[in-house]
């Protein structure tokens, strides 16, 4: 990934968070002819390997796991807030459009596993790590013989981190003034994704808007 100097993030806790809080990502393979991708929530565990563990599970319908057995490095990409940026927020001119946006990108090689209380172990945390934001969370529990008989449809498999980058373009290469401006747009604005990018950039570039 191209990451100017000014864009670079290194923090280990920093993107450790970052993957943590945007885990519904995209792991991308070769098959030997073409790359392809699949879309998957991912749970990182910060204790296994030197850049911590990433975990999650496909359809075994999905031939992407076929692609592990060649032994070469995958990639997972998460995606955080963006959006598109007008050069009317800036105070300096000429200016011209951009795009902000957030990305973590880790690499790794990626294993299979298929011990049953791995799977299922796998698949109790999957559900109360994203059931935990609700008021009645459900509990998870199904019965063991349709459980197993679902789990006899996906491959479950982690990926240790080899490498890990990430880039938070924010505009952090422009005056002060440029960023206020486009922070005071972009929280604003009604497009959800939009505020969700200037909340990133308060977060990171530690701006307020100004009345």
């Amino acid at each position: 990934m191209y990451i100017p100097t000014p864009f670079r993030i290194e923090d280990v806790g920093k993107l450790s968070a970052f993957i943590q809080r945007h885990s519904f990502a995209t792991l991308i393979t070769h098959d030997g002819t073409a790359p392809f991708a699949s879309h998957l929530p991912v749970l990182f565990r910060p204790e296994g390997g030197s850049h911590g563990t990433l975990i999650s599970h496909m359809a075994r319908a999905n031939p992407q796991w076929r692609h592990f057995a060649a032994g070469g490095e995958v990639l997972v990409v998460f995606h955080g807030p963006h959006g598109y940026i007008s050069p009317a927020w800036y105070e300096t001119a000429p200016a011209v459009p951009t795009w902000n946006y957030a990305t973590v990108h880790a690499y790794g090689v990626a294993s299979i596993f298929e011990e049953h209380e791995r799977v299922v172990a796998l698949l109790r945390e999957t559900v109360a790590t994203y059931e935990s934001a609700f008021a009645e969370p459900w509990p998870g529990e199904l019965p063991e013989e349709f459980r197993d008989k679902l789990i006899a449809g996906i491959v479950a498999f982690e990926i240790p981190i080899s490498r890990i980058e990430g880039k938070f373009k924010l505009g952090q290469n422009r005056p002060a003034a440029d960023l206020e401006g486009v922070f005071k747009a972009l929280a604003q604005s009604t497009d959800a994704g939009s505020r969700a990018l200037a909340q990133f950039m308060r977060e990171e570039c530690r701006l307020e808007a100004k009345e």
